[in-house]
């Protein structure tokens, strides 16, 4: 089964990506990826969509953490 992750919020706003898991309780609550000179953290939020059989991919939601990233996205 594969577990996806959903980006929300910061500069990788929607993007998905695969995650280390084989499992729903295998995925990590946290992602830390990197960024330019720093880091970015997304933190699991809400619960996973696409768990039944025949309905797609397992997905989980993150969301950005502006206050733990070390390189925050830069204010215009």
């Amino acid at each position: 089964m594969a577990i996806l992750g959903r980006l929300s919020g910061g500069p990788l706003e929607g993007q998905i990506v695969p995650l280390a898991a084989e499992s729903i309780n295998e995925a990590d609550d946290e992602l830390v990826l990197p960024w330019d000179q720093g880091q970015l953290v997304y933190r699991r939020f809400g619960e996973p969509v696409g768990t039944g059989d025949h309905d797609g991919p397992t997905t989980l939601t993150f969301r950005y953490d502006a206050a733990a990233s070390n390189n925050p996205v830069p204010e215009n």
